[in-house]
């Protein structure tokens, strides 16, 4: 659960260095959140998708989350089965961490 939050924050840092004000983050959230909230096989099972959009789910926090929770809660998986999605999870954080704060960066630098 934290490695799904730091890694949707990370995302949404990103996503604020990108925007320049608050209704364009408002609507950036709205195009980038609600499609990977639709397609990250929450609601509809990922194998019935095309494939091209699940492989473009793979760079997904949700998708990880939501693949990880079904493992737990419906076959009881443990660690050694889980381990590739906690992971992923922390890669795409990180890699969101890390462009927001080079971003940031470049932001403020640009100021001085």
């Amino acid at each position: 659960m934290t490695l799904h939050l730091f890694a949707t924050t990370s995302m949404g840092i990103f996503l604020g260095t990108v925007a320049r004000s608050m209704p364009q983050m408002g609507l950036l959230m709205i195009i980038i959140l609600l499609p990977l909230q639709m397609l990250s096989g929450g609601m509809t099972p990922r194998e019935s998708m095309p494939e091209a959009v699940q492989y473009l789910m793979l760079t997904a926090p949700t998708t990880h989350f939501v693949s990880l929770a079904q493992a737990i809660l419906y076959r009881g998986a443990g660690f050694s089965i889980i381990w590739p999605e906690f992971l992923a999870l922390l890669a795409i954080g990180i890699i969101f961490f890390m462009l927001a704060l080079t971003r940031f960066r470049k932001t403020i630098s640009s100021m001085a």
